[in-house]
């Protein structure tokens, strides 16, 4: 039997459950385009001002709070989509597993 693309694609409520994932992903996608449509229009174009990751990565960060090194921040940055990613996944594996021995 071919697995779809979707771990949770399945018997019940696929439907409901490949458009809430679906919307998830666009989402996910969305953010950062409007983030980045929105540096580029108010961003001055001189390539000086360059700097490169790992530069900016040992430098300070600052926040509305607080000055944070920018590893911390690119860590508290990607925290929340890659807690999205495991969550799905647990997701998937528990529907998964329920479709497998529902039948047994």
């Amino acid at each position: 039997m071919a697995r779809p693309a979707w771990g949770f694609a399945g018997p019940g409520y696929a439907d409901l459950s490949l458009a809430v994932v679906t919307g998830f992903l666009l989402i996910l996608i969305a953010i950062p385009f409007v983030l980045w449509r929105v540096w580029r229009a108010n961003a001055d174009h001189r390539a000086d001002d360059r700097i490169s990751f790992s530069e900016w990565k040992s430098s300070q960060f600052e926040t509305w709070q607080d000055r944070i090194k920018g590893a911390d921040a690119a860590a508290e940055i990607i925290l929340p989509i890659a807690a999205a990613a495991v969550g799905m996944t647990i997701f998937a594996v528990l529907f998964h597993y329920a479709a497998a021995h529902a039948g047994a």
